[in-house]
């Protein structure tokens, strides 16, 4: 491969050189005329920033070797002044021409920008303003930046560039690295909170035959070799119910789904669940269970209990609410027992303006009248428990009230953040629900379940009574980092397509 830089008028399909751009390629050019490999191969950094402010004592002989981003560049004749940023922090660096020699230093005055990745070695020593600062005695440029860092390093007001361009916000805003860097605590403390209590992580397919486990579109792709259609993953939750049946009793996995569907502040079409399934439990023990896990994975990635989200503040140190869902729809819309009864449902949805009722059953209706006038309510940690059997497929009826199943949603800033019942176990009843959800699907409910007769197969054999949640792992981010969009704690989310 040739070592020539492209030509420097060339454009490129997503973007056009600026006047920048054409100078900092010219330099480029003059580098390689020296000698010098503008993206070398890489130099062995001993240490980090943070490292070198933390052991110094005035006076230390002690040689650094570090590595780092350019964010500032001040020169003052044969002395120059660098801000250097590496993972851990930001240190000052001092070059002078009489340490480096004329000819080092004049390459870094002329050829060297801000944005560019350098290696240097030094001693460190304290400025009489007090700032730890590391007098550089060699120095090697690793990698050339092309283009200048946003906005003079204050930050990217744009949105479009923030996440077309997250690598931009990381090196400029350290909230947002900090934050990238507590969801990936957030998730460690769910796995180690799982794993002592006796889970197992497991791995099932991201290719389905057969869209199943959710209340959702699919995505669809084609396999050339089989020659058949199969489904991005809507949730993994058949294949690890597939597991109960084979022995293990315990099981979770932190995985990506995939739903079509429309792109919000609160909704990514691909975006990470955990779900994990207990052999010889019930809801109530699921609900004690999140509620640990939440306040743990709110501890160990450095939270508080107590802690902002938005324009509001969150509780998670009391117990989590527990409210029926036909009691939440009497206490939150201020309704009567008569308002909700089956005679007068349909008169109260249509006065609160809810729409597509009438051919909804009474349970489905029940919920309508929920999610209109009750979930906007549930901003502190809610339990919403016992769903109208039609709407949960896959959980078994309440014994008690067969209606209704052992089913909450875990409510919290009006987002539901969790789901889980009591599973299904019994084939026959499985197979008549998924024949329903056929009929719903030829009547143009795109999200009803398919039949998956290998599953029911599996159910024949034997699964153990069991509960089974699920978790949106980047809304729980999204409460536990203040942060009100779901694109700011997804790295790179989905977005249209340029205009």
């Amino acid at each position: 491969m040739s070592n020539s830089i492209k030509d420097p008028n060339l454009t490129h399909e997503h973007h056009t050189a600026s006047e920048e751009h054409l100078v900092r390629a010219e330099k480029v050019k003059k580098l390689r005329e020296r000698g010098i490999e503008p993206w070398p191969a890489w130099k062995p950094v001993q240490h980090h920033v943070d490292q070198v402010i933390t052991e110094f004592v005035d006076g230390t002989e002690k040689r650094y070797a570090i590595a780092g981003r350019i964010t500032q560049i001040r020169v003052h004749g044969k002395a120059a002044f660098a801000h250097l940023q590496d993972i851990s922090g930001k240190i000052q660096v001092y070059l002078r021409a009489d340490t480096l020699g004329e000819e080092a230093f004049k390459l870094f005055e002329e050829l060297i920008d801000i944005g560019d990745i350098i290696w240097c070695e030094g001693t460190p020593f304290k400025t009489k303003t007090g700032e730890i600062t590391l007098r550089v005695e060699q120095y090697t440029l690793l990698a050339k930046s092309l283009h200048p860092l946003p906005e003079k390093f204050h930050g990217i007001a744009d949105t479009e560039i923030r996440y077309r361009q997250r690598y931009l916000e990381l090196i400029t805003d350290e909230n947002a690295r900090m934050r990238f860097a507590k969801r990936s605590k957030i998730v460690r403390a769910l796995r180690s909170f799982l794993d002592a209590r006796g889970y197992l992580e497991v791995e099932t397919p991201i290719l389905h035959p057969i869209a199943g486990g959710a209340a959702a579109k699919p995505f669809i792709t084609h396999h050339n070799a089989l020659h058949s259609d199969f489904y991005l993953r809507i949730a993994p939750e058949l294949y690890l119910k597939r597991l109960l049946v084979g022995g293990f009793e315990r099981v979770y996995e932190i995985n990506r789904n995939f739903r079509n569907e429309g792109v919000s502040t609160r909704h990514n079409p691909e975006f990470t669940m955990l779900e994990l399934y207990t052999a010889h439990q019930d809801y109530v023990y699921a609900m004690d269970l999140v509620e640990q896990m939440i306040r743990e994975a709110a501890l160990q990635s450095g939270g508080d209990l107590i802690t902002p989200y938005d324009t509001i503040t969150l509780d998670f140190s009391k117990p989590f609410k527990r409210i029926t869902i036909r009691n939440a729809v009497l206490e939150y819309g201020k309704l009567t027992e008569l308002d909700i009864d089956a005679a007068h449902i349909d008169t109260t949805l249509a006065r609160l303006r809810v729409s597509q009722f009438h051919t909804k059953t009474y349970g489905e209706k029940l919920l309508m009248l929920f999610e209109k006038v009750a979930e906007p309510h549930l901003i502190q940690p809610t339990f919403a428990i016992d769903y109208p059997i039609e709407t949960s497929p896959l959980a078994k009826r309440d014994p008690n009230n067969p209606a209704f199943a052992p089913r909450f949603e875990l409510f919290i800033a009006g987002m539901e953040i969790g789901n889980a019942y009591n599973e299904l176990n019994e084939p026959f009843e499985q197979a008549e629900r998924f024949k329903e959800q056929l009929k719903m699907h030829a009547a143009g409910n795109d999200e009803a379940h398919q039949y998956d007769a290998d599953y029911v197969l599996a159910l024949e054999h034997g699964m153990p009574p069991a509960v089974g949640i699920g978790i949106g792992i980047d809304r729980l981010v999204m409460l536990l980092t203040n942060t009100p969009s779901i694109k700011d704690i997804i790295l790179f989310p989905t977005l249209r397509k340029r205009e």
